[in-house]
């Protein structure tokens, strides 16, 4: 039923953007004011920071569901405080926390618990604004993140990892019809307590995503990612990978305030060495993203 209903948003979605190129932008355009594409694209980020001055409080709700046999959950819920001091970066600051429910899974202890799980610190950096003459707009961010994972038996691993992102977003009809492409590197070292050396492992990302308006508030789209994962920071290790396609969807309800939302499945994907269709040791079967935010 979930997949039903994943595919029927996923296509109105693709039909809402056709129909929407179809006709003469005159038609609409000047009734709708510009939008920010930070958030738009769901797990694919848009390139704008925001206006100078500004600040926001964010609150972000991150879910992984699904591996082989048995039940898996993890939702991670981030705090964030948002700040712009200039028209050419921002940062964001996070408080992390991570709840697992994990019972019957090959490879995986059981286990059930709620845990303080990190910080992060995410600057971003505007390359190249759109505008008159810039049909493309282009920013990098990176994101040092200490994390610490609780274990069955109450035992805490440190980890540090540092998500890179270079991102490029235009307008294909102006306040109406979007696109985005992100590339994603996210190198990550890890060590358990007692054990003297660290773990190490890379991801790397390639997203693509378009957004179409439905009203002056509320945006509709689709998006496509691919992963894989490495063992070691280098791409000579490679663990697996899978790609996913979901809906998104972005609700401005005022100048200051947004929920944006993203749901991926895992369509095709392996794990090395293993001849399941899916890679379920690397990845999760499904993610989901909730995102609100209060601009002050």
């Amino acid at each position: 039923m979930i997949k039903s209903l994943s595919r029927i948003a996923f296509c109105s979605a693709a039909f809402c953007a056709l129909v929407g190129a179809a006709h003469a932008q005159e038609a609409f355009s000047g009734r709708y004011y510009e939008l920010e594409t930070k958030y738009l694209f769901g797990f694919t980020q848009g390139t704008d920071i925001g206006a100078e001055g500004e600040k926001e409080f964010e609150s972000e709700t991150t879910g992984a569901f699904g591996k082989r046999g048995g039940s898996y959950r993890a939702i991670e819920q981030e705090l964030e405080f948002e700040h712009v001091p200039s028209q050419y970066w921002g940062y964001e600051l996070s408080i992390h926390g991570l709840s697992q429910q994990i019972n019957g899974v090959a490879g995986l202890d059981d286990f059930n618990r709620a845990d303080f799980a990190g910080l992060s610190w995410k600057p971003k950096w505007l390359i190249i604004g759109r505008g008159p003459g810039n049909p493309i707009g282009l920013s990098l961010s990176v994101q040092p993140e200490w994390g610490r994972s609780v274990g069955p038996n109450g035992v805490h691993a440190n980890s540090f990892a540092m998500e890179t992102r270079l991102a490029a977003d235009t307008e294909l009809i102006p306040n109406m019809l979007y696109a985005a492409a992100n590339l994603i590197y996210a190198p990550e070292v890890e060590r358990a307590p007692g054990d003297p050396s660290w773990s190490r492992s890379s991801g790397f990302g390639a997203t693509a995503a378009m957004a179409y308006r439905v009203t002056p508030q509320a945006t509709l789209g689709g998006e496509v990612e691919y992963y894989r994962a490495y063992d070691g920071f280098g791409f000579n290790t490679y663990s697996g990978g899978a790609l996913y396609l979901g809906p998104t969807l972005h609700i401005q309800f005022s100048p200051k305030i947004f929920l944006a939302a993203a749901w991926s499945f895992q369509v095709a994907g392996r794990a090395q060495g293993e001849t399941g269709s899916l890679d379920l040791t690397n990845f999760e079967r499904q993610y989901a993203n909730l995102k609100v935010g209060f601009e002050f």
